[in-house]
């Protein structure tokens, strides 16, 4: 048997409404389904405009852009997310600022925002990891107090919800990722929602080279060419059709994962707050030292038999391009999930029979 992490699902409607675009000619990023997908899915998400990207790492770009994040500037995020999210920073000349890990959810320490705010500081940035929300409140209390932004990355997080609201309207602006893996996929592809309408105007600009509306090719500021073509939103208009279906099969699995799994001493659950719901875009544990082998011990037992895994993300704070540039203190709360840390096969096409067959050689690598 061989498992994937992941994997997307797509069917009959998606190619429909792709053979659709290229009988009609629409193929690049002027079309109906860039609209209809734009507004499906901010809607989904309780937002009132969506601005369709290229893809989850040029929403956040253009999202900082959008905001006027520049040199000099600062950006506080958490060190364990995808390294994207501080070059990203980096990009638009300003400064990432990297904060630790806590326990509970895994997402940023926000007790740990406040110290490192400085009067550079312009935009918050917490990542809804692996499908469980951030503790937004007092992000933005504290956004708030501080007269600063908060551009959400929610790219592992479609249809994630904290406390009843989903996530995608509550941040300035929140960053989405349609790659082939995430819950819902265009292939590439990303979107910017938010419910400010100047911000999506200007964010729609400078996507599409900040052309001037009345001079097409008089340009006043710097743009980007960050367009999701109508191929790819063609199969986001297709997905939307079955997102719920989608989250539901992901949390369907991981109950299935938690009650196969939870008598495994050593293996540490993914967590679920009582304000949060988690949509486990990757089902992920910890691999603890009670378990008797490490987490690259057990990835290797697994892959040996046909199971595909995935580490958790390196901090930023190590990745050597930081750690040989910046001066950081240490993250151990970052690190140490980090270490530990372990996706199973997570897509939402997975059936009983393969999520016994993870967790039976889960087990069986523990009894040896």
């Amino acid at each position: 048997m061989k498992i994937p992490v992941c994997e997307p699902s797509l069917g009959p409607k998606e190619l429909e409404y792709v053979a659709d675009c290229v009988k009609t000619n629409w193929i690049s990023s002027k079309g109906k389904y860039v609209t209809e997908f734009e507004e499906r899915f901010s809607a989904f998400c309780g937002a009132k405009y969506g601005v369709s990207t290229s893809s989850g790492t040029t929403a956040i770009h253009l999202a900082l852009a959008t905001l006027g994040v520049g040199r000099g500037d600062e950006v506080v995020l958490p060190t364990l997310t995808h390294c994207c999210c501080a070059n990203m920073v980096v990009l638009t000349g300003a400064r990432p600022i990297l904060v630790d890990s806590e326990d509970e959810t895994w997402n940023i320490d926000v007790d740990k925002i406040v110290e490192k705010l400085t009067g550079r500081t312009k935009v918050i940035m917490p990542v809804h990891l692996y499908g469980h929300p951030a503790d937004m409140d007092p992000i933005l209390d504290l956004a708030e107090d501080r007269d600063l932004c908060v551009v959400a990355d929610s790219a592992e997080a479609h249809g994630a919800e904290y406390k009843g609201q989903r996530v995608g309207g509550m941040g300035d602006l929140e960053c989405f990722s349609f790659y082939a893996n995430k819950i819902i996929t265009t292939g590439e592809g990303g979107m910017i929602v938010t419910n400010n309408q100047e911000l999506a105007e200007k964010a729609a600009m400078l996507r599409d080279q900040a052309y001037e509306k009345e001079r097409r090719f008089l340009h006043r500021v710097i743009g980007f060419n960050y367009r999701m073509t109508n191929l790819q939103a063609a199969i986001g208009v297709a997905q939307m059709e079955k997102i719920d279906r989608f989250i539901e099969a992901r949390r369907r699995n991981a109950h299935l994962y938690n009650s196969l799994l939870e008598q495994v001493e050593g293996i540490k659950l993914p967590p679920e707050t009582e304000w949060a719901k988690n949509v486990y875009w990757m089902y992920s544990i910890l691999v603890e030292d009670s378990f008797g082998l490490s987490r690259d011990e057990l990835a290797s037992y697994l892959k040996e038999r046909g199971v595909e895994t995935r580490p958790f993300f390196y901090p930023i704070h190590l990745q050597p391009i930081y750690a040989e540039n910046y001066q950081w203190g240490s993250c151990p709360v970052a690190e140490e999930l980090s270490q530990q840390g372990m996706n199973l096969p997570s897509a939402a096409t997975l059936g009983r029979k393969e999520i016994e067959y993870v967790t039976s050689c889960l087990s069986a690598a523990k009894r040896r």
